[in-house]
C-alpha cells in the first residue's frame, strides 16, 4: 500500500477524508460520479435554509468516509473483511446516489417517464463495469444484496446504513438544524456482526433511539417542511407545463440535453435499451433546469410564465397541511379563486391549486430491522425492547394531507 497515490479531501463535517485506492480514484474522477457536484443534496430546501447548498457530491463523499470507518471498526472486532470486499463496499456506496436526476425527485415524475433514480444509479453501474472492465462486479453484487456478507449490503442500505448517517449528519449540519445531530461516531463504535448480520451492541440501544428520533424530526422540521413542498411542488408543476407545452410543438428554450427529454416521452424501457437516452440523463443537472426556468419566466404561456417567474423570485404558493383529505369542493372553491384572481382557464388553474400527501414512518419493523446484540448472545429487534421509545411511537406511520395554491 505504501506505493499508492494517497489523497485527502477536507470535509466541513467530518475533517479530513483518505483516498487511497487507485479504483477508487478513477471512480471518482468519471463524469457520471463528477456530475453530483451540480446537483443539490436538499433541492430547493436552501429556499427556505439559505445554507443548504451542499451537493450530491458531498453526500456520497461522507458515506464513503463513514462506511471507511464502519469497516475499519468491524475488522478491529475480528470481523473477516478482504480488501477486495472492502473496495467493492465503498465503492457501492460512492455510486449509491449516481443516478439521480436533478433537484432530486421532481425530474422522476416529470421528464422522465416510471423510473425511478434507483434504477438509474442501476443502469449507470453496469455501464461503468462495462468501461471498467468488471471492477464492479462485487460492487453490483453487494449493492444488489446478492452477496453472502449481508452486513455489507446492509452498511449501504438498510435502516441502519452509512447513507442516512451521512444525510442526517450533513443536513443537519447545512442547514443549522440541531434536531439532526446524531452521535454516528458512537453509532459506527457499537455496531458489530453476528450471523453475517450488522447488529448494534446493546451499549448503543439509545444512540440509535436518539438515530431515529433524529430522522423524524429531521422530516418534520426540513425535508417535508411546507414551504420546502411549495417550492417542490411548483418545480414539478412547471416541468409537466413545459413538457405539455413541447409535445405540442411549441418552441421552448432548453440545453440539449433538457430539449431531449422534454420533446419525447422517455420511460424505464428507453433506459434500458437505448444507451444515448442514458447518456443525456447524465449531461442533465440543477443548471439545466434552472437556467431555463430563468428564461420560461418571461414565456409568452401564461401558466409556464407565471409559475417560473414566482418560483425564480420565491414567490412560493400557500401550503395548508393537516391530518384528513381536502374534499374536492374545496378544491374547487380554491381553483375557482385562482381562475378569477390570475384569469386562467380551468385547464390552468389545476397548476395553480392541487393536493398531494406527505408521509413518514420513522422507523419500519417490516422492513429490515435495527437489531440489537444483547451481552448474552440475544438479538432483539429495536422495536421490540422494553420501554423502547420507538416501539411505542416512532413505528406509527405518519401521513399529512396538504393542497397548494397562490397566496391572495
Amino acid at each position: 500500500m505504501t506505493d499508492r497515490k494517497r489523497k485527502i479531501v477536507n470535509d466541513p463535517v467530518y475533517g479530513f477524508i483518505t483516498i487511497d485506492h487507485p479504483l477508487i480514484f478513477s471512480l471518482l474522477s468519471h463524469p457520471y460520479y463528477q456530475r453530483l457536484r451540480r446537483i443539490h443534496q436538499m433541492a430547493l430546501a436552501h429556499l427556505v435554509y439559505p445554507g443548504a447548498m451542499h451537493t450530491r457530491f458531498h453526500h456520497s463523499m461522507g458515506a464513503y468516509h463513514l462506511m471507511s470507518c464502519a469497516l475499519a471498526e468491524l475488522k478491529g472486532k475480528g470481523v473477516e473483511i478482504t480488501e477486495e470486499e472492502e473496495v467493492a463496499a465503498k465503492m457501492a456506496i460512492l455510486l449509491h446516489d449516481v443516478g439521480h436526476g436533478p433537484y432530486s425527485h421532481a425530474l422522476e415524475h416529470t421528464l422522465v417517464e416510471g423510473v425511478s433514480h434507483e434504477e438509474i444509479s442501476q443502469l449507470l453501474m453496469q455501464t461503468l463495469n462495462r468501461e471498467m472492465d468488471g471492477a464492479l462486479d462485487l460492487t453490483l453484487k453487494i449493492f444488489n444484496d446478492r452477496y453472502h456478507k449481508k452486513f455489507l449490503h446492509q452498511l449501504v442500505s438498510s435502516q441502519l446504513d452509512v447513507d442516512r448517517m451521512d444525510y442526517l449528519s450533513r443536513d443537519s449540519f447545512y442547514t443549522g438544524v440541531s434536531e439532526g445531530v446524531i452521535s454516528y461516531d458512537r453509532i459506527i463504535k457499537m455496531l458489530t456482526v453476528a450471523g453475517g448480520e450488522l447488529m448494534v451492541e446493546e451499549k448503543g440501544i439509545y444512540s440509535i433511539e436518539k438515530f431515529i428520533v433524529a430522522r423524524r424530526l429531521m422530516y418534520w422540521q426540513v425535508y417535508l417542511h411546507k414551504t420546502v413542498l411549495s417550492a417542490e411542488s411548483m418545480l414539478v408543476k412547471v416541468l409537466q407545463r413545459a413538457k405539455a407545452l413541447a409535445l405540442r410543438g411549441e418552441e421552448l428554450f432548453a440545453s440539449p440535453a433538457l430539449k431531449y427529454f422534454l420533446y419525447r416521452r422517455v420511460g424505464r424501457e428507453a433506459f434500458g435499451h437505448d444507451p444515448e437516452v442514458l447518456r443525456q440523463f447524465c449531461l442533465l443537472d440543477d443548471y439545466d433546469i434552472m437556467g431555463a426556468i430563468k428564461v420560461w419566466a418571461g414565456h409568452p404561456d401564461k401558466t409556464l410564465g407565471t409559475l417560473c417567474g414566482w418560483l425564480v423570485n420565491r414567490q412560493l404558493f400557500k401550503v395548508t397541511l393537516r391530518n384528513d383529505p381536502f374534499g374536492p369542493e374545496e378544491v374547487a372553491a380554491w381553483r375557482e379563486k385562482a381562475t378569477e384572481a390570475l384569469g386562467l382557464t380551468p385547464e390552468e388553474a389545476e397548476y395553480f391549486v392541487f393536493t398531494d400527501t406527505a408521509s413518514l414512518k420513522a422507523y419500519d419493523a417490516e422492513d429490515e430491522k435495527i437489531n440489537i446484540l444483547y451481552k448474552d448472545g440475544n438479538v432483539r429487534d429495536i422495536s421490540s425492547i422494553d420501554n423502547a421509545l420507538v416501539s411505542h411511537t416512532l413505528a406509527r406511520p405518519i401521513k399529512k394531507f396538504y393542497i397548494c395554491h397562490p397566496k391572495f
